[in-house]
């Protein structure tokens, strides 16, 4: 009998979505809650992308890679989670059908995404999802952090603020916000969050 994929099938994985303004330090909390707590089985979800492959990334390990034609075919399929066109061309999704192969597996699924992403994979999963928003203290810390990184030009940082002050504005549509004043704090506040998240059926 043909699967039907227009909704997720039942898998023993459950998932937990991140999102954050850029600099927030939700790519920190993330990377330290996967490295020091294997026991919580989680895996980041693969996204796909229409870009090249940099340096010795691999097809299927950091992404899958596809044409913007295969893309923009799989996106008329109804084959994404969430996608966001970045540049003319130049895409970044997330497939139904991986997702739900990890979790079938029973991977507990990490998804790093943009906040409009954040929110309609939540709104897809529902309560096999669970959403977590890293909020830097204020708008002046996060320039302060955005500056001392040293990594883009001032025009660059005035963007990314703007950007930030419009995402913030997100925050209440997810079901827990983490406010990173203190790394270590948030750090833990993620780890039980995720704990008994996954501790629930």
């Amino acid at each position: 009998m043909a699967e039907d994929n227009s909704r997720p099938i039942a898998g023993t994985g459950k998932l937990i979505i991140f999102s954050a303004p850029s600099g927030s330090g939700k790519s920190t909390i993330v990377g330290w809650l996967m490295k020091e707590h294997p026991e919580l089985n989680l895996a980041f979800s693969i996204s796909c992308t229409s870009r090249a492959p940099r340096g010795t990334e691999r097809n299927g390990v950091e992404y899958f890679f596809l044409t913007p034609e295969e893309f923009k075919a799989k996106i008329n399929n109804d084959e994404f989670l969430e996608y966001e066109e970045v540049y003319a061309n130049r895409f970044y999704g997330t497939l139904k059908s991986q997702v739900e192969s990890q979790t079938a597996k029973g991977e507990n699924v990490v998804f790093d995404v943009d906040v409009k992403g954040g929110c309609n994979i939540k709104q897809f999963y529902g309560t096999r999802a669970m959403s977590i928003f890293i909020q830097p203290p204020s708008i002046e810390e996060l320039e302060r952090r955005l500056v001392n990184r040293a990594t883009d030009a001032p025009e660059v940082i005035r963007q990314r603020l703007d950007k930030a002050a419009y995402e913030l504005t997100f925050a209440p549509k997810f079901d827990h916000c983490v406010v990173n004043d203190d790394l270590a704090t948030a750090e833990n506040k993620v780890f039980q969050l995720v704990k008994d998240f996954l501790k629930n059926d």
